[in-house]
């Protein structure tokens, strides 16, 4: 943990670069102290069918979802989803300044005991 998803409006995929947003959010959550590297991973998926608002084409929509484990703070998790929120705007900033499309973000964090993990990269940032 954790994990970013991205969801975004077919639209957008020749404008964006997940490469960049990617490496800008692992930097950060490590940068906290509170996330692993070892843990945190990034996808995004193009979404083909959609309709945003009244149905127009340029009309376009990305949906980030950070999900972490359980037990940490609220502080820290409310300044983080503000740093993360701050970083995908800026990063969408060429978008909006250019075209319509709608951001959003939410931070989920998991339950203890439904959550389920078994990851040996970790070993290798220790």
């Amino acid at each position: 943990m954790p994990h970013f998803i991205v969801e975004y409006s077919s639209n957008l995929h020749d404008q964006l670069d997940f490469q960049d947003l990617f490496t800008q959010l692992h930097e950060y959550v490590v940068s906290t102290g509170e996330f692993p590297l070892g843990g945190v991973r990034s996808r995004a998926i193009r979404c083909e069918d959609y309709r945003v608002a009244d149905g127009r084409e340029e009309f376009a929509f990305l949906n980030l979802n950070l999900k972490i484990g359980h037990g940490r703070p609220m502080e820290l998790k409310q300044a983080v989803a503000e740093k993360v929120f701050a970083i995908l705007c800026d990063w969408m900033k060429p978008v909006t300044d250019n075209s319509y499309c709608q951001i959003s973000f939410e931070m989920t964090e998991l339950d203890p005991v439904l959550k389920f993990n078994k990851n040996n990269i970790h070993p290798l940032f220790k």
